[in-house]
């Protein structure tokens, strides 16, 4: 059984960082893909950076494009989050995500997609 187990996530003042990990364990080949997604209270879930495995291509909300980083070790199928320059509007539960299969460009087409726990960021102003 594939479990994803988060950490890093926390509270920060707005212009500060954090970093999320994400280990994927269960399976005897790595993932595909994996990403992060966020979902604040009263909106959708929504894809934030996504990595691909064979070609190491990077897929960025616009939100977060030249603030946030995601990376890979493949060796440890682990993935990161490096997030600066943190504002307000970034305070949302993140979720890790790894897929197995045919990985779309667009990460909100993923399916059959397993999570994390969640992971809580909180931004203040």
């Amino acid at each position: 059984q594939v479990q994803l187990v988060e950490s890093g996530g926390g509270s920060v003042q707005a212009g500060g960082s954090l970093r999320l990990s994400c280990a994927a364990s269960g399976y005897t080949y790595s993932s595909d893909c994996m990403g992060w997604f966020r979902q604040a209270p009263g909106n959708e879930r929504e894809a934030v950076a996504a990595i691909y495995t064979r070609s190491g291509s990077t897929y960025y909300a616009d939100s977060v494009k030249g603030r946030f980083t995601i990376s890979r070790d493949n060796a440890k199928n682990t993935v990161y989050l490096q997030m600066n320059s943190l504002k307000p509007e970034d305070t949302a539960m993140y979720y890790c995500a790894a897929k197995w299969g045919y990985c779309s460009p667009a990460p909100t087409r993923w399916g059959n997609i397993h999570w994390g726990q969640g992971a809580q960021v909180t931004v203040s102003a």
